[in-house]
Formats: C-alpha cells, structure tokens, sequence
C-alpha cells in the first residue's frame, strides 16, 4: 500500500479561519485577513471544530494518490460520496498477470495461503485465456467491416477487456487518486480510523490523516474515529473495547 498526498490548498488553515471570522465579523472581504496571526488561525479552527460548525472546512480540499490496495478496499472508499475519485480502469487496462492483496489472517496460515494463491493463478489463467478467446471474435468482426488488422486488434482488446473483467476478484490491486474537502475527511476519519473499519481501508485512512497533520495540524488536531473526534464510542455493543489505546495511538500521530 502507498499513500501520498498529491496536492492541497494554500494556506489552509488561515482559509478556514477567514471563512470563519466572515460568518462572525462586520469585517469586508479586503480587510478579513487582517491580524490572522498564527494563534488566532489556531483558536478560530478551534472555535469552529468545538461547536460543530464544520461547513467553512469545506473550502479546503486535499489530493491523495493511492496504489497497492485491493478492488475491496475501493469499493468501501468509493462509498465516500461527497470526494472525486480517479481510477485505475479495468475496461482500458489489461489485467493480464495482475497483482493482488493478500489479507494478512489468510497469509500467516499456510493452508489458507496455498488454497488463496490456488484460485488466483485459476482465475489469472481463465482471465487470459477469455481475452484471447473474446480478442480473436472481435478482431474478426472489425476486419470483415473493412478494418486493418492493426486498428481491429487494438478496438478488440479494449472490448475483450470490458468483458473478461468480470471475473476477476476483488483481491485484484488498484490505483486511485481522491480528491476529498475537509469536512469530508473528518467524517471519512470518523468512520475508518476506527477500529471497527476493515484492517486495508483503516491502514490507508490512518496513514491519509498521518500525512495531513503534517501539513495542517491544527486543522485535524481533533481528527480520528468517533472515540477520538467525538469523545466517545458510538458502536454500543459493537465496540471494539480499546478505547484508551485507540486515544493513546492517535494522540502520539499527533505528537
């Protein structure tokens, strides 16, 4: 798995602290910045976090380029609706030999490794062999309309990919680029940081909101799961009962 952050907006926590202060003050748009110091950025962002008014964070957006995570993984992080997402396409990108995510319970027993391995080199196989099979069917369509070989095989590969796709699993590796504001991302670290999120979507949450604070620590000082941002666990039964050492290892990522 690789997370990097690509790009955010300048300047972000004196951004949201001015959109802020306009909701509070007589100030004209000229004069908003003036005497934002750091401290007062700081107890603005505050402000505005303790009392839930979190519509001012949505000016500021942050881009993540993620690699090495499964097709699973996507699809959980997808769910975020209110992002732009970017990628890797299965219909354009041939996915002959692939590479795949192991989940680390299946990987330490060796039975389970072996039967795991087992059906992905099945499924590479029947995977190939159908975009061959679908390739020669189409390629024969397109030259009996009068195309040249070369032009038919590139337009049959592209639609014997759409096709064989189907079959692949959702251990298949993928790419995406996620363009996310930052009320989003508290309640996207709400949700996944927590440990009761899947082990692959809370490694790339933890590891997104790890490289946030290194760029706006103020503005996600209060991130994390619902026992860090909110002070509490709202899973009732379902909680995961290691609240202290949730807290404890948030606390230290943000120093």
């Amino acid at each position: 798995m690789n997370v990097k952050l690509l790009s955010y907006t300048p300047d972000a926590e004196k951004l949201i602290a001015t959109a802020a202060k306009l909701c509070y003050s007589s100030s004209d748009i000229e004069s908003l910045r003036d005497g934002l110091t750091d401290d007062k950025v700081e107890s603005f962002i505050d402000m505005i976090v303790s009392i839930g008014h979190e519509s001012v964070t949505e000016h500021v957006t942050f881009t993540f380029g993620i690699e090495g995570i499964s097709r699973a993984c996507s699809h959980q992080l997808v769910r975020h609706r209110i992002a732009s997402y970017s990628q890797k396409s299965q219909r354009y990108v041939n996915e002959n030999g692939f590479e795949f995510i192991t989940p680390p319970a299946i990987e330490e027993i060796p039975e389970a490794k072996s039967e795991y391995d087992r059906m992905i080199n099945e499924i590479t196989e029947s995977y190939e062999k159908l975009v061959n099979i679908l390739t020669e069917k189409h390629t024969a369509e397109f030259t009996a309309q009068g195309l040249d070989e070369k032009t038919a095989r590139s337009k049959a590969g592209k639609l014997a990919n759409e096709d064989a796709r189907f079959i692949l699993p959702n251990a298949c590796e993928t790419k995406i680029v996620v363009t996310m504001n930052v009320r989003s991302l508290f309640n996207f670290f709400r949700h996944r940081c927590c440990n009761r999120a899947q082990w692959e979507i809370r490694a790339v949450a933890n590891e997104m909101l790890k490289q946030c604070l290194e760029v706006a620590p103020h503005i996600f000082a209060h991130a994390g799961p619902s026992c860090v941002a909110e002070g509490k666990c709202p899973e009732g039964k379902m909680t995961c009962g290691r609240i202290n050492e949730v807290r404890e290892y948030f606390s230290s990522m943000k120093g």
